[in-house]
């Protein structure tokens, strides 16, 4: 069984990131989406909030599971059974990060990949923080967001 695993802070989770999750596990036998819990981040959800949305949005597919996890992703994909990391990529700005990323997880963790997979091009300007920002003015994020998500947000917000 190939297991791959989608790590993010998904703070909150975008279409984009469930275009990405649609897209590996059809791929992949089984996907992780797998929420990091970063002290030093100032999340507007809670892990446990992330994973409740997460696990909502990806409901209906049936190869994927959400967990979350505290420290290396390394250690964490290789305790999973997994040997693929999966990325997002939507723009070059992106690939210098995710780069120096694969190469030191290479490094911690040599049977481990990265596979990139870019993102599709409606949500290629589309970013967690872009959605926060609208979502805390009022905007309308209706189609960039999962309904439980944009819901989620009305209410941390209290608009709408």
């Amino acid at each position: 069984m190939l297991i791959a695993v989608y790590p993010g802070s998904f703070d909150p989770v975008t279409n984009g990131h469930i275009d990405i999750i649609k897209r590996a596990s059809t791929i992949f036998d089984h996907l992780v989406i797998a929420v990091g819990k970063h002290a030093e981040k100032n999340n507007l959800f809670s892990t446990a909030e992330r994973v409740i949305l997460l696990r909502d949005a990806t409901r209906d597919i049936e190869n994927v599971e959400v967990d979350s996890f505290h420290g290396l992703l390394s250690d964490y994909v290789r305790t999973r059974g997994a040997r693929i990391i999966v990325r997002g990529l939507r723009a070059v700005t992106d690939f210098d990060y995710e780069l120096q990323m694969a190469l030191t997880i290479k490094k911690l963790a040599p049977t481990v990949e990265t596979v990139f997979m870019m993102t599709n091009n409606k949500y290629i300007y589309l970013s967690s923080s872009i959605i926060k920002e609208v979502a805390g003015y009022g905007g309308c994020i209706n189609g960039l967001v999962p309904e439980n998500v944009e819901k989620a947000l009305k209410s941390k917000f209290g608009v709408g």
